[in-house]
């Protein structure tokens, strides 16, 4: 049976970021350099210049691998008519990103479903092309600086203390222990730096966040042999979204060599897992977010 013209449109979507997901992966295979490890700067955190919000999901990988190749220092990006409307002109010749946003009918455009829930909910994937604000002439953006180094650190602590999953210290490999709901580490002092042991610990707690108690996420039906690597995907990529909301880099974990040929293996004989992981990733992210003192003190201010 023929596809019909839109669903070809979104097969087409899913692949072409797919590949260019896997193209990024694969130049970084050498030293184990994935598309989602970043500095921690203000270009890990992109925004839409004219919704003011932030991009989710997918998007965040793919506007991540855009920053990397362009060079782009600062994640404030918008379609042509977007940057037309507040003042600003893209310059001839610039090449966009595709970015991808899910619509439900009667509701907003939103942009981290994955497959599974857009047959649930009847979502309709749509492609947009935006482009970086180095792209463009005629706008001066805000500038916020980062509060210091170890303040952000403390604050990273917090936020993991918050998340109310048990860690155990001593002498153990890092991992998330399912019969237990505990997560195990090594000291601090056994890591290079904070910023390694930081990120490793956010990465077992994205495993945790997997809990049947919490979001009950299980790969084993739809991924089979590489549902273990599916796992792994999604506790990196939320890692590396909660590291980019904290301001703190993230670096390349040892074990990586282990899973690139089996992410690349599940990415290219499906194209839509990576957009899978990226929603399970950002689900998780969200849901330690709402764990936050913060986060429960808007909702009963919301209440009142």
């Amino acid at each position: 049976m023929r596809q019909s013209p839109a669903s070809a449109d979104r097969a087409d979507i899913y692949t072409r970021v797919t590949n260019e997901i896997v193209a990024a992966i694969e130049s970084g295979a050498g030293d184990w350099t994935m598309p989602w490890h970043h500095d921690g700067a203000a270009v890990t955190r992109p925004q839409n210049v004219a919704a003011d919000r932030r991009y989710r999901g997918i998007n965040v990988l793919a506007l991540w691998i855009a920053a990397e190749v362009g060079g782009y220092a600062v994640g404030i990006w918008g379609t042509y008519r977007q940057w037309i409307a507040v003042g600003g002109q893209v310059r001839k010749g610039e090449r966009g990103t595709t970015v991808v946003l899910f619509k439900e009918a009667g509701s907003r455009d939103d942009d981290h479903h994955d497959e599974e829930e857009s047959a649930r909910r009847r979502m309709i994937a749509r492609a947009f092309t935006v482009f970086n604000i180095a792209q463009v002439d005629g706008y001066e953006p805000e500038t916020s600086a980062l509060g210091p180094e170890s303040q952000r650190f403390d604050h990273a602590e917090s936020f993991v203390a918050a998340l109310g999953v048990p860690v155990v210290t001593g002498p153990y490999d890092a991992h998330y222990r399912i019969s237990t709901d505990q997560v195990f580490m090594p000291p601090a002092a056994a890591f290079d730096d904070p910023v390694a042991h930081i990120g490793t610990l956010i990465h077992e707690m994205g495993h945790a966040t997997g809990a049947a108690h919490r979001l009950d996420r299980n790969f084993a039906e739809r991924f089979k042999e590489h549902a273990l690597a599916m796992e792994e995907c999604v506790a990196e990529l939320t890692a590396s979204y909660i590291l980019a909301d904290l301001g703190i880099a993230h670096h390349l974990r040892p074990d990586h060599a282990a899973y690139v040929a089996s992410w690349l293996e599940a990415l290219k004989s499906d194209p839509r897992a990576i957009f899978t992981a990226a929603s399970k990733a950002q689900q998780a992210a969200d849901w330690m977010h709402a764990q936050q003192p913060d986060a429960q003190a808007a909702l009963e201010r919301e209440a009142a």
